[in-house]
């Protein structure tokens, strides 16, 4: 009885049932949507179950679909797992490993970090995604994600890759402007650029001056779901950012931007999340180590302190 099973096509079925659609898995497979298409038609036919409903937009899993893809996701697991502890050497990862982390950070450190990774480990390919939320790893289907941020959810595997924390910085011009606020009360009267990133509440900044905390209702005429804007908007003179130190360190060094109450700060260190599944992962204990290396030795923890 199923003989004609593929790991191949479980994965097939998988990314589908991820992505919803058989174009975006085409995509991601770097294959024909007929391709997936066949694959799909093969595996129903050697289950001898219907596991998608296809519309002309979007693909639903039925009810035989849920169970099967829960089956292929742990089927597949062991198969790399399998893969990894056969291999001519366990420190030696191999296989795809998937990360996600946010634009912002991802397109500035994560990116030519995982560069010089993938350079030292022949044995791995690489899928890096940028997103500006939070990204449920084990249901998406990531190995890991880098983030940044506290806000863990419990039943994650989480390893701490470095310090940072966020501070609040603003143009000389729009100080001039609008004076230097001197109390965190004050921030209420200011134009604050707000962020809707990843972790970010849109519009509330959790700050922290030594034991006492604050959280804070903040408004302003700019408002965006990238950091990067923020900041050049803030360097425009147009209000208040709350931003990472390793985002905004080269624009206070210039003195393009300026700290302001520098006692009060946004705890938002730099983890390695991924799922408990995958603790023994060759590939994972491997990225993580680099990682924390990367940033010790790129100055990172450095650039976060002031």
């Amino acid at each position: 009885m199923f003989k004609n099973l593929l790991p191949e096509d479980l994965r097939v079925f998988q990314v589908v049932v991820r992505r919803a659609s058989f174009a975006a898995a085409a995509l991601e497979l770097g294959a024909s949507p007929a391709y997936v298409s066949k694959r799909i038609r093969l595996l129903e036919q050697e289950l001898a179950v219907k596991l998608l409903h296809r519309t002309t937009r979007r693909v639903a899993v039925t009810e035989e679909g849920e169970r099967v893809f829960q089956w292929a996701q742990r089927i597949l697991d062991d198969i790399d797992h399998l893969v990894e502890e056969v291999s001519t050497t366990k420190s030696e990862p191999r296989g795809l490993l998937r990360v996600s982390c946010s634009f912002g950070f991802g397109r500035k450190v994560v990116a030519p970090a995982l560069s010089k990774l993938i350079a030292l480990h022949p044995g791995m390919q690489l899928r890096l995604e940028v997103f500006d939320r939070i990204v449920d790893v084990a249901a998406e289907g990531f190995d890991l994600d880098v983030r940044v941020g506290d806000e863990i959810a419990p039943h994650l595997i989480a390893r701490q890759l470095a310090a940072n924390h966020r501070v609040l910085c603003a143009a000389p011009a729009y100080l001039q402007r609008k004076s230097m606020p001197r109390s965190v009360d004050e921030l209420a009267a200011h134009d604050c650029l707000v962020i809707k990133e990843r972790d970010h509440p849109f519009g509330v900044w959790k700050l922290r001056a030594g034991a006492e905390e604050r959280t804070l209702k903040v408004t302003g005429p700019l408002s965006t779901n990238n950091g990067e804007m923020a900041v050049q908007w803030a360097v425009d003179g147009h209000g208040v950012v709350l931003r990472s130190l390793w985002d905004v360190r080269a624009e206070l060094a210039a003195g393009t931007l300026v700290q302001l109450l520098p006692a009060w700060r946004q705890e938002a260190n730099v983890w390695a999340v991924y799922p408990a599944r995958l603790s023994r992962s060759a590939k994972v204990r491997v990225a993580v180590e680099f990682l924390q290396a990367f940033f010790e030795n790129s100055g990172l923890e450095k650039s976060t302190q002031i």
